[in-house]
C-alpha cells in the first residue's frame, strides 16, 4: 500500500494505491482508516475500487453498509474511484446515487472528480 498526500486549498487528502485488496471486511476497513490517519494525518481518502472486495458491491451481503458506517463513525470521508457500469443491480445504482448526494462517501469515475468532491465536502 502506498499513501500519497494531496493538499487542495488547505484540505489534506490521502490517495491510497495498492495492488492488493485493502478492504475485505470491517476490520480491514478500520485498519485502513487507522493507517491513513497515523501515516498521513488525513481524514479524507481516495481509494481505487479494485482495492475493495467484490462482496462490498453486492448489497445483499450488507458489507458496504457496515463498512461505510465505520467511515462515518470515525469522521473519515472516502471517495471510491472506478468504473461501476458493469453492475446491473438497481439497488446498488440507487445506493451509489444517494451516497454521491451526501458529504461523506462518494463513488466516482476519476481521481480528479474525487479530489474535487473531497475538497468541498
Amino acid at each position: 500500500m502506498k499513501i500519497t498526500t494531496l493538499n487542495e486549498n488547505d484540505v489534506k487528502i490521502a490517495v491510497v494505491t495498492s495492488e492488493e485488496l485493502l478492504i475485505t471486511d470491517i476490520q480491514s476497513a478500520l485498519d485502513l482508516i487507522a493507517t491513513v490517519n497515523y501515516e498521513a494525518g488525513c481524514d479524507r481518502i481516495i481509494l481505487n475500487k479494485s482495492a475493495i472486495c467484490e462482496d462490498f458491491f453486492n448489497l445483499k451481503t450488507r458489507l458496504a453498509g457496515e463498512i461505510l458506517q465505520k467511515f462515518i463513525n470515525y469522521h473519515v470521508k472516502i471517495a471510491i474511484v472506478g468504473d461501476y457500469s458493469m453492475y446491473s443491480s438497481m439497488s446498488l445504482k440507487q445506493f451509489i446515487g444517494e451516497s454521491n448526494q451526501g458529504k461523506d462517501i462518494f463513488f466516482l469515475s476519476t481521481e480528479q472528480e474525487a479530489v474535487e468532491k473531497l475538497r468541498l465536502a
